[in-house]
């Protein structure tokens, strides 16, 4: 059995991902087996998470995943964990739709307490309402204690504990402002460098001053195994061979989803930056990442940009995804306008210039059989007014997108990253790309 809860916040900016890292971090040091988890479709924070504990964090996500498969990950990664910490998303309640794939949803979901982590840097008593509100909205979703952040006295903490009291919910402490835990500024998500490791060793020292861990671990839970609602068929391996790209320009993937890989075949990695030879394989998996930090030496890599436009020729299967499918373009414009020329599979452009968010998740509807993902990204695709999509694409709240499934011979590249690593989901598909993973040729 492990003690398990998920930190939440009634709003973003109020320091989630640097409390689960600084906490991880400790929990880590003193010995214990810390396994993490991520509410939400972020793939960035869980590298973060990884970084901390030594072990793969897992996402949790009911929009991606039904909810039998969320208990199952769940389930199958606590247990061999002393410390279990889920982090949440955005505000407590926020989700796609409502409250849908909310934190709270998902704490409910799997019967564990929540830490709140409020920025309390401009608030004193009036926060009692506000966590009041927080802690009745929903019966069912149980708030065991509040952590103040930014904080810099004695006496500031004095009135938000007054108004912890006044609700009837424990006060965990609060943590003073540090510039050394400062997440650094990101780009897509989280920015991934070296300073990290620093980053999250003095959170970890910052945070065990301030808050009592005893305490803290009064709030959380023992959970046993959850049983599962449902048996999820395994996939049926297959002898093939599947390459995936893996390097600091191709790094956003789900743990789930290369395990569902490696049960249909052999997997194998390499780098679209650093080698000259594409392994041989029958299935080619570009993720996403950050190829517009690497523009130069994917550009000069012209022996790897002619194997993946060889291998697409001759038929084998690829699959891409936002920054693999803006590799397989035939070039990408840097925000200055400066266009390097990638694999030339497809005739449309990315570009970086006049930089545009687009977020969400995404629903994709072939055969009547629907997949689930989600879109981030600032780059936009040029000069692909000829080519159609293999699919409607919609939003959670079942507006249609402009987004693609762009296709060549038997390459498929699209914005939106999938999360295929529910089989059940996938158990009637019968065509489209996925099916090329699923069948002997």
């Amino acid at each position: 059995m492990s003690k398990a809860f998920l930190i939440a916040a009634p709003w973003s900016n109020s320091g989630k991902t640097t409390l689960t890292l600084g906490l991880s971090r400790w929990f880590t040091n003193q010995g214990q087996r810390v396994q993490t988890f991520k509410c939400g479709p972020d793939y960035i924070d869980t590298i973060h998470h990884s970084t901390a504990t030594g072990n793969p964090a897992i996402n949790l996500d009911t929009i991606l995943m039904p909810e039998a498969h969320v208990i199952d990950l769940f389930n199958r990664y606590q247990q061999s964990a002393d410390i279990s910490i889920v982090e949440g998303v955005m505000g407590l309640f926020d989700g796609a739709v409502r409250d849908q794939g909310s934190a709270a949803s998902i704490a409910k979901l799997l019967d564990i307490p929540i830490l709140l982590v409020v920025n309390a840097r401009s608030m004193a008593y009036t926060i009692a309402p506000i966590l009041h509100g927080l802690t009745t909205f929903d019966p069912e979703v149980t708030i065991a204690g509040v952590i103040f952040n930014f904080v810099k006295t004695e006496s500031h903490y004095a009135f938000l504990k007054e108004a912890c009291d006044t609700v009837g919910i424990p006060s965990l402490g609060y943590i003073p402002p540090n510039d050394e835990i400062a997440i650094p500024s990101r780009h897509l998500g989280l920015h991934i460098d070296a300073t990290f490791e620093t980053v999250i060793e003095n959170a970890a020292l910052h945070i065990a001053t301030y808050l009592s861990i005893p305490k803290l671990l009064e709030c959380a839970k023992e959970v046993a195994p959850v049983p599962k609602e449902k048996e999820i068929p395994a996939p049926i391996a297959i002898p093939k061979t599947i390459a995936v790209a893996k390097d600091e320009a191709f790094s956003f993937t789900y743990l789930e989803n290369i395990k569902w890989l490696e049960a249909m075949g052999t997997v194998c990695y390499f780098s679209p930056i650093h080698d000259t030879v594409l392994p041989e394989a029958d299935y080619i998996y570009l993720a996403g990442g950050y190829p517009e930090l690497y523009l130069d030496q994917l550009s000069k890599n012209t022996a790897m940009r002619s194997q993946i436009k060889a291998a697409a020729d001759t038929g084998v299967t690829i699959f891409a995804e936002c920054g693999g499918m803006m590799y397989l373009g035939k070039t990408i414009i840097d925000d200055t306008g400066v266009a390097y020329p990638m694999a030339s599979i497809f005739e449309f452009s990315t570009t970086m210039e006049h930089k545009k968010l687009s977020l969400g998740y995404r629903r994709t509807r072939y055969n009547e059989v629907d997949i689930w993902g989600h879109e981030f990204h600032y780059s936009t695709i040029i000069n692909d007014e000829n080519n159609p999509t293999l699919a409607k694409i919609c939003s959670a709240r079942e507006k249609e997108v402009a987004t693609k499934i762009y296709n060549y011979q038997n390459v498929y590249a699209s914005y939106v990253h999938w999360y295929w690593a529910a089989v059940d989901c996938l158990g009637e598909l019968n065509s489209t790309m996925w099916i090329k993973l699923r069948n002997v040729d």
